[in-house]
């Protein structure tokens, strides 16, 4: 029996409606089960994220969409309430976000380590040196080319550290030998090989890096060249648009020893590129 012309209409209105009104559902709820985390250029240059993150969302059905910046700008974006979510690699830094109530609390995640990247011809003669703040020394007594990522991140903070260890103030230099670049760690390296200077670089993003030219590491192994990575929750009460719940599970995972263990897998050319810390916290 065909349903007369107005019945039909309504019939096909209402579907429409309760198609659009699933649909909305849909969506809603998919937004409810994604969190924005704020993190690193190192993390993601590394590919770190590609390979643990795919593990998390099977594990939870929680969507996570990283905006990789230097470790500065992400907890500026956590101050803003602009990421659920800060992974980054300064403590000090870290630990004022959380005083200041910006983050809920703070846990170590991994470590790896700073390398001195440099050329091969090696112009300020520290290839091999143990000593960091002699290196640097030396790079700056003989002027030679650095390249600075000068883009407050965890690499910068860590940069500009180890030049003050050393009594150098490059904030007064001036001079031409150090070239501050405002960009992630990707381009300062492509910048030092074009330029055969040295840069700071954490071991990962070198691990990763394919475009050497000449560079080679010259110095590792110096113990304040260590590199934590630390992750906290962005405070709800400080921004209620926060996704508490799923931001906090992401916490959880990355500290459990299942990413533990997705964290100290991840490698290159069977190069390990993080080793996971959070069990000495917790203990």
């Amino acid at each position: 029996m065909e349903l007369p012309v107005l019945n039909r209409r309504l019939f096909t209105a209402i579907a429409v409606i309760l198609t659009f009104l699933a649909s909305s559902g849909a969506s809603a709820r998919a937004q409810e089960q994604s969190i924005v985390v704020a993190s690193t250029t190192s993390t993601r240059d590394a590919g770190l994220f590609d390979h643990i993150l795919p593990l998390f969302t099977t594990r939870t059905g929680i969507e996570v969409r990283v905006v990789a910046q230097g470790t500065g700008q992400a907890l500026d974006a956590g101050r803003r309430g602009d990421a659920d979510v800060v992974f980054v690699h300064a403590r000090a830094q870290e630990e004022k976000f959380v005083e200041q109530g910006f983050g809920v609390r703070r846990f170590d995640v991994m470590y790896n380590d700073f390398v001195l990247i440099g050329p091969r011809s090696d112009p300020a003669g520290i290839k091999g040196s143990p000593d960091i703040a002699v290196a640097l020394t030396s790079i700056q007594s003989k002027k030679a080319a650095f390249v600075s990522r000068g883009d407050k991140s965890g690499t910068h903070f860590a940069e500009l550290g180890l030049w003050k260890a050393a009594g150098v103030d490059v904030a007064a230099v001036g001079d031409p030998w150090y070239k501050e670049i405002g960009q992630g760690m990707g381009a300062a390296l492509n910048t030092a090989s074009a330029m055969d200077a040295y840069v700071l670089s954490d071991r990962a993003t070198w691990l990763a890096f394919k475009n050497r030219g000449e560079l080679e590491i010259v110095v590792e192994g110096d113990k304040r060249l260590f590199n934590q990575y630390g992750v906290m929750l962005v405070n709800p009460a400080r921004h209620p648009n926060v996704k508490a719940e799923p931001g906090q599970r992401f916490i959880d995972w990355l500290i459990s020893p299942e990413g533990q263990q997705a964290i100290g897998e991840y490698n290159i050319d069977g190069q390990q590129l993080f080793f996971p810390n959070a069990e000495q916290q917790r203990s």
